[in-house]
């Protein structure tokens, strides 16, 4: 079973209903808490079949990450991700090796230690070779629906990490912004762009990651997001090592 202790953290597999509600509750905080309702739980139909991993303080036992894996044989079983929800994904299909979705990621909106992060990674890191995955794909979320505030960002995108066309998703969503059609060509600020990016997203691209061509508008999250995509094979060797290093 998936276990790593790294430092202030450890990362787990959740084990009962109550470490899943856990994580439901931080999905809640995190995604769509307000002023008036600032406590509940996320979830959805996904959750039974996934596997929730919780990164936790090791002195105080406080849940300050968590995200959920579906694996899936191969491409074969796209549609039955989440992500197939909001993107055609017919291109993916073909792919013959293990795969696994990463799902509602989401760290504390009160810690900011870049340690969370490299552990969250570590961790994935670990179950991705024991379990012999081949690509890591998902939705990664920008905070809020406008897309103004995101234009260096999708701009970057568009300019170095759009998907090979063989996997490209086509729309699905009906709401979406399609930003490499109507980005006109420019150079993106790329240091406001990086700044703009999700973590994870940024984590994504430095190992070779990829995105769609458009960003879906979730307005029940209140996010913009892209489908993200990364093949394991492709992933610069220095980078693998350290992330084989972070997961040991």
């Amino acid at each position: 079973m998936l276990s790593l202790r790294k430092g202030r953290y450890a990362a787990r597999l959740a084990e009962t209903p109550d470490d899943v509600e856990a994580a439901q509750r931080l999905r809640y905080l995190t995604f769509r808490a307000t002023e008036t309702q600032p406590g509940g739980l996320d979830a959805d139909a996904y959750d039974a079949m996934c596997r929730h991993v919780l990164v936790e303080e090791t002195r105080t036992g406080r849940l300050v990450c968590c995200f959920r894996l579906l694996p899936l044989k191969g491409g074969s079983e796209i549609g039955q991700s989440y992500s197939a929800q909001y993107y055609e994904l017919s291109g993916l299909a073909s792919f013959d090796g293990p795969m696994v979705e990463m799902g509602r990621f989401c760290i504390h909106p009160d810690c900011k230690d870049p340690d969370i992060l490299r552990v969250a990674w570590g961790a994935m890191t670990r179950f991705v070779d024991e379990e012999g995955v081949e690509m890591l794909f998902g939705c990664s979320s920008f905070k809020g629906t406008e897309a103004e505030a995101y234009m260096d960002a999708f701009a970057l995108l568009k300019e170095r990490h759009l998907a090979p066309k063989r996997w490209l998703p086509r729309v699905k969503a009906p709401n979406v912004f399609r930003f490499a059609q109507n980005l006109r060509l420019g150079k993106p600020d790329a240091k406001r762009a990086m700044l703009g990016m999700p973590p994870l997203l940024r984590s994504y691209l430095v190992m070779g990651g990829w995105v769609s061509d458009h960003a879906v508008v979730d307005r029940d999250l209140n996010t913009l997001h892209v489908f993200t995509g990364l093949e394991i094979r492709a992933i610069p060797p220095a980078r693998k090592r350290l992330l084989r290093a972070a997961g040991s």
